[in-house]
């Protein structure tokens, strides 16, 4: 195997991965920042206060975002199936 080969699959899989896990952690990145405020202005220390809006939109981010994930993963994995017998040639 060349070493142009993996670095590629690797860095189609490291791609692939980070688009799939943008969708969540960016809504729970943005809930974070509201709750912050939010205790901020309220002056309510509470840590815990984020933890179930953070889940609620990470599980509706999931249940938005489920079919263009799986088809995402569907053609990454097609892809890197179909690039084996290229990989036996070399």
């Amino acid at each position: 195997m060349e070493n142009e080969f993996a670095v590629e699959v690797v860095n189609q899989a490291i791609k692939v991965t980070l688009l799939l896990a943008a969708p969540m952690l960016i809504g729970a990145l943005v809930v974070g920042i509201l709750v912050s405020i939010f205790q901020a202005v309220t002056q309510i220390n509470e840590q815990t206060l984020s933890f179930i809006p953070k889940i609620l939109v990470i599980i509706v981010a999931l249940v938005i975002f489920s079919p263009w994930m799986m088809e995402t993963m569907v053609t990454y994995t097609q892809d890197l199936f179909t690039s084996i017998p290229e990989l036996i040639r070399r």
